[in-house]
C-alpha cells in the first residue's frame, strides 16, 4: 500500500502547541497595560486613555480594560470630585514585559 506524501509529512511533523485564544477584552487590557508602563505620570484619567491610549478608544472598552487591570492589581482607583470621571493610580512593578494572568 502506497503512502501519500501528506501522510509522511504528517508523521514527521512535531505536535503543534496549542495557543490560548484570549478574549478581545483581555487583549485590549494587555495593550493598555503596555501603554501605561510608558505613561509619564503616576495617575491616569479616562480622558487620557481616550485621547492618547491604544485603540479601540471608546469609553466602554476603556472601562472594561481598566476593570481588568484593577482586578489584576495594576491600577488602583482614586476618588474623584465628579461622579462621571474616573482616575487610577498606576502600580509600577519591576517586571520587564508584564502579561495579564487571564
Amino acid at each position: 500500500m502506497a503512502t501519500t506524501i501528506f501522510k509522511r509529512l504528517e508523521k514527521a511533523r512535531s505536535p503543534v502547541e496549542k495557543t490560548i485564544q484570549r478574549s478581545q477584552k483581555v487583549q485590549h487590557a494587555q495593550k493598555l497595560l503596555n501603554f501605561l508602563q510608558r505613561w509619564p505620570k503616576s495617575t491616569v484619567w479616562t480622558k487620557d486613555i481616550l485621547i492618547f491610549g491604544p485603540r479601540p478608544r471608546d469609553r466602554e472598552s476603556v472601562i472594561d480594560s481598566t476593570n481588568i487591570l484593577v482586578e489584576q492589581g495594576w491600577l488602583v482607583p482614586n476618588k474623584t470630585r465628579r461622579y462621571d470621571s474616573r482616575e487610577w493610580q498606576i502600580v509600577r512593578k519591576p517586571i520587564i514585559n508584564p502579561t495579564l494572568a487571564k
